[in-house]
């Protein structure tokens, strides 16, 4: 199994959080759709996690949130 660097996981991370879509990300940065697939649900773990730890009994009384 091959590895990614740690450069081209940022540079696909980037890419999606960019906007494109993951078709267009496997295209430019020249890789297959699942290798743009695993970095994106392996810091969508991390990120909910951090949420989990991080936000708890926050005094708001009201929350407008961002699709991003």
């Amino acid at each position: 199994m091959n590895k990614l660097s740690a450069a081209k996981r940022a540079q696909i991370l980037n890419m999606l959080v960019e906007g494109n879509s993951m078709r267009a990300t496997s295209r430019m940065a020249d890789c297959s759709i699942n290798t743009v697939t695993k970095p994106l649900v392996d810091v969508g773990a991390a990120c909910s996690q951090y949420q989990h730890e991080t936000l708890r009994n926050l005094p708001c009384k009201q929350i407008q949130c961002d699709e991003i």
